[in-house]
């Protein structure tokens, strides 16, 4: 507003006030605004220019009581002082409209998307910005009254808003702006870490990603050397190890070790000053019997997982509690690379069954992984055709999931059975059509070996299980097939159609009341 009554004439304005209305001239506008701002009397022209980068560097959107909270810490201060926290009203105004409150979420953003990109385009505006902002929160987590919190609490007390985003984001902070001032700090927060709040809010907050659960014993064996591990900032971390007799292969609340956290989170750095430890055990096992190569493997953590092979006393083929090794992790979340690390060791077993009895094959195919399908495929010595528990071959599980471009690949394979049924008696046909995969029926139908009326335990064919599950895509190929038996019943004496009636199927009858009909009418 006061870019356009800047103007003198109405027409001047009205020319200004469209042009912004398109976004054009906005970078005028935003620089004159800043200038404004920085011309601001007192203590608003520095507050204004820290709101903007509190916003414009945040982990995460704030909440208005989070950035007052922020911009009323004191560097250097030993406990905080609330009659120093600004009030919201007065951060707003010291930005001259260029941030907003919105409601009801109460988060503190910036009027318009450009102005960020405006920002950012001035690396002079701000100095040092990450290492301002965890400077702030690290001072936060060693003030008196956050340090004799609980730390078995499993939320931040409404007092201290601020308490949840500096204990889960300083590393990150740290991290991009690292100095030495703020690792002094962190290095007074690690040293009773496993004691401290902010160990707590910073494992629960990880929970929602983790394989493993933190929380009820609150961060007891979480020490400052696991936290350090668990950041990986290499600088923090270094000085860490040299702080104090460590006991290197302690485990944390969920069995991990030290190096298990580093690997698991793909801090190289971290992983190569442990390994220059002659006591660090790198096959410990943690509370679900994962090593740090299992963890790094299952991640897809490359360069982890390569300075873990250099070493001679790691176990590659070490199981966790369901009988998958490292390869079978890397398989099922289709981390190419390090499947073929894992192959390059001949000590490597491809073909070990976890308690299922499914292969790392197995596990690329059913989450659709065609490149690690295609590496684990050049192996001589792997089976096809293997079943298991429940006699589900490779093929079946990518069928099932409707992973085509998996099932050409394996079809592609002379030595493959596309017919081969479970215990169930069902095909791989059987489980595309009654999990409507369109695409994988198409595929296998186009096989001569690949039977459409096959049956399964109870007389049902692939047409019952589309039927039954109205899938009309697939009754429709099905039906288009010159093989296919419409009028087939089942153990309990019952065709595709009643299965699909008795579902609720509409469009499904139809299709096969049409068909009946028709070839009725033929006769």
């Amino acid at each position: 507003m006061d870019d356009i009554l800047a103007e003198v004439t109405i027409r001047e304005r009205r020319k200004k006030l469209y042009q912004i209305a398109q976004g054009n001239g906005l970078g005028d506008t935003y620089t004159a605004t800043l200038t404004r701002l920085r011309a601001q009397k007192g203590y608003k022209s520095a507050l204004g220019l820290k709101v903007l980068m509190w916003v414009l560097h945040s982990e995460r959107p704030l909440r208005a009581q989070e950035l007052c909270h922020a911009l009323g810490v004191e560097i250097g201060s030993v406990d905080l002082d609330l009659e120093n926290v600004p009030a919201l009203r007065t951060l707003v105004s010291s930005c001259l409209g260029l941030v907003t409150v919105e409601a009801p979420s109460s988060t503190v953003r910036l009027v318009h998307f450009t102005l960020q990109e405006h920002l950012f385009s001035d690396p002079t505006l701000f100095h040092s910005p990450h290492s301002a902002i965890a400077e702030v929160c690290l001072t936060y987590l060693n003030s008196k009254c956050i340090r004799d919190l609980s730390a078995m609490l499993d939320s931040a007390p409404s007092t201290m808003p601020l308490l949840e985003y500096a204990s889960v984001y300083w590393g990150e902070h740290a991290r991009k702006g690292i100095t030495e001032a703020v690792k002094i700090l962190a290095l007074r927060l690690l040293d009773r870490f496993d004691e401290h709040i902010s160990a707590q809010l910073l494992l629960l907050h990880y929970n929602r990603d983790s394989r493993h659960f933190y929380g009820a014993g609150g961060p007891k064996g979480f020490t400052g050397l696991h936290g350090a591990a668990f950041l990986g900032i290499a600088e923090i971390f270094y000085t860490v190890l040299k702080m104090k007799e460590w006991d290197i292969n302690a485990n944390d609340g969920v069995g991990l070790t030290a190096i298990a956290l580093a690997a698991r989170s793909g801090h190289e750095e971290a992983v190569k000053m442990l390994l220059e430890r002659e006591d660090v055990d790198l096959n410990k096992p943690d509370n679900r019997d994962q090593t740090p190569l299992f963890g790094a493997a299952w991640d897809g953590h490359e360069g982890v997982v390569k300075l873990l092979l250099e070493r001679e006393d790691v176990d590659p083929n070490k199981p966790d509690n369901r009988d998958q090794t490292p390869l079978f992790g890397a398989s099922w979340n289709g981390h190419e690379g390090v499947v073929k690390l894992l192959l390059e060791r001949e000590d490597v077993y491809p073909n070990k069954p976890d308690n299922r009895g499914q292969t790392p094959l197995f596990g690329a195919s059913w989450n659709g992984h065609e490149g690690a399908v295609k590496i684990l495929l050049e192996l001589e010595d792997v089976n096809l055709n293997k079943q298991d528990n429940r006699g589900q071959t490779p093929l079946y599980c990518a069928a099932l999931t409707g992973h085509d471009g998996v099932v050409k690949i394996l079809l592609g394979h002379d030595d493959v059975n596309p017919d081969k049924p479970d215990v169930y008696g069902q095909t791989p046909l059987f489980g595309a059509a009654s999990n409507g995969h369109e695409r994988v029926v198409e595929v296998l139908l186009r096989r001569d070996d690949v039977n459409p009326n096959k049956s399964n335990k109870y007389g049902q064919t692939p047409l019952f299980g589309a039927a039954w599950d109205g899938h009309e895509g697939v009754v429709k190929i099905l039906l288009g097939h010159d093989d296919i038996n419409p009028g087939k019943l089942d153990k309990s004496g019952r065709t595709p159609l009643w299965w699909a009636a008795k579902s609720g199927h509409a469009g499904v009858v139809a299709l096969l009341q049409f068909l009946t009909s028709t070839t009725s009418s033929a006769s």
